[in-house]
């Protein structure tokens, strides 16, 4: 096994997607000094009386947009994405990926949670958290709750809580811890085990008290057609060959809702050639302008990564 420089937890008790599009899409069937890395050993993340209040973190992005390059050919290709999509299940804990993402204009470079029946609407409600970071500018990022009220007439529309920030870096250039913590009474987001976002119960929109269904952990990569969400796709950077979000390592940590406490349940290195099929599986449907392709993630060097790619069409 190779060996992980870990980015340390600050054990803090409060650990510090996007419009009506979703991080995951609709299923055609259900299914980290930031830039210094250190050795120092991990911890186990634990609770404390810390007051629940919303909090949310500015960060200065001084990373200038993306640009689109127009093509005449566009549509002369055909267009792959990936998603790495959870088998486990989960009601609450804290969820970390070591990650170098991808911003190319259009593009959704995501890590999240979601409740697998969402897609179907109707009378199932809709559950996801979300980390993205979207083709506009590859020095910010999206923290996104969706949460849906049932109808069996699909009239009920997702409510959103997109809050965007800068993370003070490319996040494109180098890898980076990003971590998200469910809990019953709050939910919050981190960069580097830097807390970003809380959100708590008593909220307007309620979305942490509704947030209450089992969840698998995804991560996808993919090109939406929403320009004025993350700019306008065109398949131009994607010239030269395909463009990766890299994982290096996921950790998962169950959380004990009368203690207060995580405890760690699994570690994924990516060691070896291929996927861990007890924990993953692979995306075989559309989304926007890409179809994911099980094909587009590779495990290598330590690594999974998600590929956005162009094939010309024969």
């Amino acid at each position: 096994m190779k060996t992980k420089f870990i980015l340390p937890i600050i054990a803090l008790g409060l650990f510090a997607a996007c419009s009506d599009d979703s991080s995951s899409g609709n299923p055609t069937e259900p299914g980290a000094d930031p830039t210094v890395e250190s050795s120092a050993s991990e911890e186990t993340p634990s609770s404390d009386s810390t007051p629940l209040e919303p909090f949310r973190k500015e960060v200065e992005n001084t990373i200038p947009n993306n640009t689109a390059t127009e093509v005449e050919d566009f549509a002369d290709y055909k267009y792959y994405g990936a998603e790495l999509t959870g088998k486990d299940q989960f009601t609450y804990g804290r969820f970390e990926a070591r990650m170098k993402m991808v911003s190319i204009s259009g593009s959704v470079s995501s890590m999240f949670l979601y409740y697998d029946p969402s897609y179907l609407l109707g009378s199932e409600p809709w559950n996801e958290i979300d980390i993205e970071v979207l083709g506009t500018n590859p020095g910010m990022w999206q923290s996104n709750l969706i949460t849906r009220l049932p109808d069996e007439d699909k009239k009920n529309p997702k409510i959103t809580s997109e809050y965007k920030t800068g993370f003070g870096f490319n996040s494109t250039k180098d890898f980076h811890l990003f971590a998200f913590v469910w809990t019953p009474e709050y939910i919050s987001w981190e960069i580097d085990s830097v807390e970003i976002r809380r959100d708590v119960i008593g909220m307007d929109k309620g979305q942490v008290e509704f947030m209450t269904l089992q969840q698998s952990l995804r991560f996808n990569l993919w090109a939406s057609k929403s320009a004025g969400w993350t700019g306008k796709f065109t398949g131009a950077e994607l010239a030269d060959g395909p463009v990766a979000q890299e994982i290096d390592y996921v950790r998962v940590y169950s959380y004990d809702t009368e203690t207060k406490t995580f405890t760690k349940s699994w570690q994924d290195d990516f060691d070896g050639d291929a996927l861990d099929t007890k924990h993953w599986s692979k995306g075989n449907w559309e989304m926007e302008n890409v179809m994911l392709s099980a094909n587009n993630i590779v495990v290598e060097d330590g690594k999974c990564k998600l590929l956005i790619s162009r094939v010309k069409k024969e």
